[in-house]
């Protein structure tokens, strides 16, 4: 038995000595890693469960192919954990053929995390505290959108001010904003 101490280093025989120059590491990649591939399987299933627990208005407006949409209202149904279980992995096999980005758009806008939404929902509140501190904001919100009801403006922006000044239940503060939103989704 030979001890090799510190100073000297075991020598390495390659067999063929040109091997290493022959080495491509873009050859061996075959693809994503199994870990990859079950954390992406687990995130189809997660929104697959997202699907299963949205409300029944939100679960008919969303587009889905009719399989999957078959196998959630199934999913929906079912109480026991097994069969439960069971179900929402078929419905991640599912989504495994289907791209889900529109789908998660279209949840997104659900839940309000859409930028395009957000930054309406802020446009609509700066028309309503406009309209309702300065008369003229009226004028300048009827020329940028004048298919708006100007009538119906003016009256729930008296009652908006009648409101706070009452300290009443802000309902026209709140049917103005509505209304802004209704006119900006028109342009």
């Amino acid at each position: 038995m030979a001890i090799i101490t510190a100073t000297e280093s075991p020598t390495v025989r390659l067999i063929d000595p040109d091997a290493e120059l022959e080495f491509d590491p873009d050859e061996v990649y075959s693809g994503p890693s199994k870990s990859q591939q079950k954390r992406e399987v687990e995130a189809l299933q997660d929104l697959g469960e997202i699907l299963v627990k949205l409300p029944a208005a939100q679960f008919k407006r969303i587009e889905l192919p009719e399989t999957l949409r078959i196998a959630v209202a199934d999913c929906r149904k079912i109480t026991q954990n097994g069969a439960l279980r069971r179900q929402k992995q078929y419905i991640g096999k599912l989504m495994r053929g289907i791209d889900p980005a529109p789908i998660q758009a279209q949840l997104d806008v659900f839940n309000g995390v859409s930028v395009a939404e957000n930054a309406k929902f802020h446009q609509a509140e700066k028309w309503r505290d406009k309209l309702i501190a300065d008369n003229e904001a009226l004028t300048l919100f009827l020329n940028a959108h004048p298919d708006a009801d100007a009538t119906h403006l003016r009256q729930l922006i008296r009652n908006a001010r009648d409101e706070a000044a009452r300290s009443k239940p802000p309902k026209a503060f709140r049917e103005i904003f509505r209304v802004i939103r209704e006119a900006l989704e028109k342009n």
